[in-house]
């Protein structure tokens, strides 16, 4: 049996390592003819901020505030897309059809990796490792457990040693 590969989840952190790890995920959906789904989880507020929240804001404003937080990582999503494809492919159309959808969920960021791969029937999950130090890469905590618990491949993406030209930080 042949592995099968029709949609992949692009975990981004809209870090330098995600961002170059979107070239693996752009190549493999080309390959595969897949489609890719990018997903941008935005971690837990700590009780301290969640406290600081519910003390001057009421419901509605504490609501309509975190909105405006998940569109505006939309936006920045689409606009490093776009900075992307001028920069990397010349202006490229077909990678915008490659993108099936951009997504931003709360929540601890391997959890909802590993929720989102499942509900939107992903394939396959592409995500950048950590760089710590400054010859040594290791693996950060959500690709450790991304890997250990996927019932899926996942593509952990280190950065290349030396200079790289993914300034896509919008």
């Amino acid at each position: 049996m042949e592995p099968y590969i029709q949609k992949i989840l692009y975990a981004t952190d809209l870090s330098t390592n995600a961002a170059y790890a979107f070239h693996y995920a752009l190549y493999l959906a080309k390959k595969l003819d897949a489609k890719i789904i990018i997903l941008h989880v935005v971690g837990k507020m700590s009780p301290d901020a969640q406290f600081t929240l519910m003390t001057y804001l009421d419901k509605k404003d504490r609501e309509k505030l975190l909105k405006e937080g998940l569109d505006h990582v939309i936006e920045r999503i689409k606009k490093r897309l776009e900075i992307f494809c001028e920069k990397q492919l010349q202006g490229e159309q077909q990678v915008k059809d490659t993108i099936e959808s951009i997504n931003v969920c709360k929540g601890y960021p391997a959890e909802e990796i590993l929720k989102t791969t499942e509900a939107l029937n992903c394939d396959a999950i592409v995500m950048g490792a950590h760089e710590k130090g400054i010859t040594h890469t290791f693996l950060g905590s959500v690709a450790k457990s991304v890997l250990r618990r996927s019932r899926h491949p996942a593509f952990i993406i280190p950065l290349p040693r030396g200079e790289i030209d993914v300034s896509l930080h919008v």
